[in-house]
């Protein structure tokens, strides 16, 4: 069966002083893919993923050389049942952003700015940090300091992350704007209220 290359979408921020604040967003877009399906081999310079579909009877493949170096043991990777997100910590501290996501400066058809979550460099301090919150959950990543031996994974571990206790950090951000959108229709209830004549005259009743 042949293999895929998937979606890959991504972000990034940049500090020269805080290193929370300066990191990667990545985002491989694989559906239906369950985590014992997938292998992702994480490295300093790149990353190497494969995952497999059984209801669409696909076969993916990515392998990507970072421009510039990645700490793997502050890095963050969170499953969803549509794609892996990850949140790569750069390696240096710098406060210009990275040029471009590859080593290799030639466009390739299945890379893509994440406009989601993409903030201009003079705009960073703006952003809403909550972008961050859906790998909450993550905590250190355990088993990310074998990153190294990951090759041979095989059998879909994924670095002894225990999916099943994730559930919800990714609800963390995904479920926010709908809250924004509550508060929005509140504040607007009572204008809505007072179009009626008889919700007038019973407000300026005495209670």
């Amino acid at each position: 069966m042949a293999q895929i290359t998937p979606e890959v979408l991504w972000a990034q921020r940049s500090s020269s002083s805080d290193p929370e604040k300066n990191f990667i967003y990545l985002t491989i877009s694989v559906p239906d893919v369950p985590k014992e399906n997938l292998k992702l081999d994480l490295q300093s310079s790149g990353l190497t993923f494969t995952g497999h579909s059984e209801t669409l009877k696909r076969t993916y493949h990515l392998e990507l050389s970072f421009y510039a170096e990645i700490d793997v043991n502050e890095s963050k990777i969170h499953h969803t049942p549509r794609n892996v997100e990850m949140k790569l910590r750069k390696k240096e501290l710098k406060e210009e952003y990275w040029p471009r996501l590859l080593k290799d400066s030639a466009k390739v058809q299945f890379l893509k700015t994440d406009f989601d979550k993409w903030v201009d460099e003079d705009e960073q301090n703006e952003a809403p940090e909550d972008d961050m919150s859906q790998f909450g959950g993550m905590g250190g990543m355990p088993g990310m300091g074998g990153m190294g031996g990951m090759g041979g994974m095989g059998g879909g571990d994924f670095g002894g992350i225990d999916f099943s206790k994730l559930g919800g950090a990714g609800g963390a951000g995904f479920g926010e704007e709908g809250e924004d959108d509550e508060e929005e229709d509140d504040d607007e209830m009572p204008a809505l209220a007072g179009e009626g004549g008889d919700s007038k005259e019973d407000a300026k009743k005495p209670e």
